[in-house]
């Protein structure tokens, strides 16, 4: 597995004399190394729904704090709320990106739904750090229909700072909010001595919907209560932990410079050593070991750090814990690439045609989301921001997570959040005891099937099996295996949509093929869900018939109306484009021999059917010498080295990879196209920097041998991913469309991979609705190089 580090705070030191035990770092850096943590973000098109629609969403799969490298596949599951599974998607990662599409059915009841998504490395960890999305969908036929629960119950719980309460020692105590609807926005609370109950120590009022503060010095033999109020008077009362006379208490200061610490304690005995960690993520970023540590005070330098968030934990020299703190680097400095709109003007009148440049960046693909300015995002309530420093790697429920990371966000609500929040990803007594997760999934690339073949039903031992597929685009790509010495095989790292069918014979020709037999199984799996779904906030209530419906649910209606039409029509377009465009030749010839998996918008194409064009050397790495831009090839020992634009790239023979030492190999004559990919491209491992494809004659090509196999060979059919749904946009410049007269779609535009160029920038082209007078444009996605995320959240007038 590809690990990306994290670069350090601060180089390991020691201050005095050390405690010898190293067992905590050993822990963290095998636990690091060898068990990487992964989470998703999933976008989708709009948040709420009306069945029969179509679901589109982006999943942003992350390592850490850096797109995975770990897998390759992604499972994504639709359950109603009795966890009944509606619908599942096998989708491709390309560089921890993937995109699919939901169906509804017309019939599908109005509730509350809940898409599920993880990979099968996830699997092997808690099912809590998979995203359950839940998803309103409404549905004017059924019997019952969801309204907000409202006044429900709301529960406080409080937590003090590093999780210790020491008498004489001031200590800072976060508030939590919780409920299985709302909890309130606006309340406040006050501190008693149960003696003294009418005197109010301290008051707070909450920072939001999820969390307060105050700040409390305990008296030996006081009995504290917490009284949470709301904006509507439900009250509820809390009793604080009782006041410890010895132990420690750990107390943090975060400011964008550094994360300043000081351990203070009370009655603990004969000076010792102690020492304090710090992970970011999953990785120790931080040490100090002393056995002068209470008289110092330590500062953390970030001004160069990424954004994260921290865990400090303090042990004694038993390697036993202490204290432990969560709090976030730089809370007011957020390392996100912003500039990659270019300056636009938009127009508001009904239909028009808008438009506005991305500029690449550095950067190869965008998600690109223009919705409606009045409609809601699913990036309203948890962000591509907030999944990847916050909610991806905590367990908890918490209410509009976005908002700790938009412009003027509160970040001493922020860090009151992390004060009543524990770090789940790995527990240190285990890790330090040697327990560390059981791992029953790999992570499978791409899709893979493993298979067995059998001679008149005894296991065929070392023998080579050929085998022919028929790929979507009618070609064919031979390919052959080894079976063991089992009669056991495997394809791994196999791309392409719906399904392909496969031919297969023994090499031994010797052998009929009615004695051989050939098992194909899948060796990916869909992983059952075994927790309960959460609470969404709603409940049904049954339907009086004639009711009105809700303008929210009617503009659904209406909605899905105009997109039906729009459907119709760029279907029946399509048809006719089909039919009446006349394509350049060598264009043809791409699709014929390519798959959409192999295609790129910067790709350099050489044709060696329809063009007068001989490759004049026996080598094809020695043809492409100085025809290409940025392609530079050199060799080392009858090695080649193949790098475009600085990056070293991999050759395809017919869309199977081929070791470059193997090009000599392959014959000039039997050459029908040579292309080389810049950059991004769907079949390129982690998105790729480029790729170079050769592809051979086909039948009725010049040149061509004519493939020998019979068409009586048997054949199994191979699952591959799921086919993701067009999505369709008007296009008010035809005539086709001028019929549609309520368009009131809330998404204008949809783009889960808008590719760019180093040189041009991207064009977004969208048309309005009938009554649209500003637009929320949503870019997003990760530059690799300057390991930044690509966030754009605005509403443009």
């Amino acid at each position: 597995m590809i690990k990306k580090l994290i670069p350090l705070l601060l180089v390991v030191n020691t201050i005095s004399s050390v405690c010898a035990q190293n067992n905590a770092e050993n822990a963290i850096a095998t636990f690091s190394e060898k068990y990487p943590q992964e989470k998703i973000h999933i976008v989708l098109n709009k948040n709420s729904y009306i069945a029969g629609e179509n679901i589109w969403f982006k999943s942003f799969v992350f390592d850490g704090y850096s797109p995975s490298q770990v897998s390759t596949t992604l499972f994504a599951e639709l359950y109603d709320h009795n966890k009944t599974l509606i619908a599942k998607k096998f989708l491709p990662l390309i560089n921890g990106e993937g995109n699919g599409s939901f169906t509804l059915p017309e019939n599908l009841k109005e509730d509350v739904y809940y898409i599920r998504a993880y990979t099968t490395w996830m699997s092997n960890f808690s099912e809590e750090f998979q995203p359950l999305k839940p998803i309103t969908i409404y549905n004017p036929s059924s019997n019952e229909k969801l309204t907000k629960a409202v006044d429900t119950p709301w529960s406080a719980s409080v937590f003090p700072e590093s999780g210790t309460f020491i008498e004489g020692i001031p200590t800072k105590f976060a508030v939590r909010l919780q409920s299985e609807g709302q909890t309130p926005g606006d309340w406040s609370g006050y501190v008693i001595d149960t003696k003294k109950p009418d005197v109010k120590i301290t008051s707070f009022k909450g920072f939001d919907q999820n969390v307060g503060l105050f700040t409390l010095t305990p008296d030996a033999g006081a009995a504290y209560q917490l009284v949470v109020t709301d904006s509507k008077g439900k009250q509820q009362t809390v009793v604080l932990p009782e006041p410890k006379n010895s132990g420690f208490n750990l107390q943090v200061a975060v400011t964008n410079e550094a994360i300043k610490f000081k351990l203070k304690s009370k009655n603990i005995g004969p000076s010792t050593a102690y020492k304090v960690i710090g992970t970011l993520g999953n990785e120790m970023v931080f040490k100090v070991n002393s056995d002068k540590i209470l008289e110092h005070s330590f500062s953390i330098p970030t001004k160069e750090s990424m954004n994260g968030i921290l865990q400090l934990t303090v042990f004694d020299d038993k390697e036993n814990i202490v204290a432990q703190r969560l709090c976030f680097v730089k809370p007011d400095v957020l390392n996100v690439k912003k500039s990659v709109m270019q300056p636009v003007s938009l127009q508001e009148s009904p239909k028009a045609l808008n438009t506005f440049n991305v500029s690449s960046a550095g950067f190869t693909a965008y998600t690109v989301l223009v919705m409606d300015g009045i409609s809601e995002s699913s990036e309203d309530e948890n962000s591509l921001l907030s999944t990847l420093w916050l909610t991806g790697d905590l367990t908890s429920k918490i209410y509009t997570p976005s908002q700790y990371f938009k412009e003027n966000h509160n970040s001493e609500a922020l860090d009151a959040l992390l004060i009543s929040e524990k770090w789940k990803r790995f527990d240190w007594k285990n890790i330090i005891a040697g327990s560390y997760p059981t791992i029953r999934y790999q992570p499978q690339p791409y899709v893979t099937y493993k298979g067995k073949v059998s001679i008149n039903g005894k296991p065929a031992v070392s023998s080579d099996l050929n085998l022919l597929f028929e790929m979507p685009d009618h070609a064919t790509r031979f390919h052959q295996v080894k079976t063991d010495a089992n009669g056991f095989f495997s394809l791994n790292g196999l791309i392409f949509e719906d399904n392909i069918k496969v031919s297969y014979q023994l090499n031994d020709l010797k052998i009929p093929k009615e004695q051989v037999q050939v098992i194909f199984q899948p060796d990916y799996t869909f992983v059952p869900y075994r927790k309960s779904l959460p609470s969404d906030g709603y409940m049904l209530e049954k339907r009086i018939s004639g009711e009105p419906l809700p303008p929210q649910v009617t503009r659904y209606v209406a909605e899905k109306q105009t997109q039906s039409s729009i459907n119709e029509k760029v279907t029946l377009i399509e048809e006719v484009k089909l039919k009446v465009k006349k394509k350049d030749k060598t264009r043809l010839l791409n699709e014929k021999l390519s798959t959409s998996m192999f295609r790129s918008s910067d790709e350099q194409v050489f044709d060696f059917v329809n063009d007068n064009t001989t490759l004049g050397f026996a080598n094809i790495l020695m043809w492409l010498q100085g025809k290409v831009a940025g392609l530079a090839i050199t060799t080392n020992m009858g090695n080649y080295n193949v790098k475009l634009r600085g990056y070293e790239i991999p050759i395809y023979l017919d869309e199977m990879q081929l070791d470059p030492s193997m090009i000599s190999s392959i014959s000039s004559s039997d050459v029908a196209m040579i292309k080389v990919i810049k950059g991004f491209f769907s079949a390129g491992f982690g998105g790729g920097y480029g790729a170079i494809a050769i592809y051979t004659k086909r039948g009725g090509m010049t040149g061509y041998v004519p493939d020998n196999s019979s068409p009586k060979l048997n054949k199994y059919t191979l699952n591959g991913f799921d086919k993701v749904a067009p999505f369709a946009t008007p296009s008010y410049n035809d005539e086709s469309f001028k019929s549609i007269s309520n368009d009131v779609r809330s998404v204008l535009y949809w783009n889960p991979y808008l590719l760019t160029d180093p040189e041009t920038p991207a064009n977004v082209q969208f048309y309005n609705n009938n009554d649209a007078k500003n637009y929320k444009i949503i870019i997003m996605g990760y530059d690799n190089k300057e390991n930044l995320p690509v966030y754009y959240n605005a509403l443009v007038q």
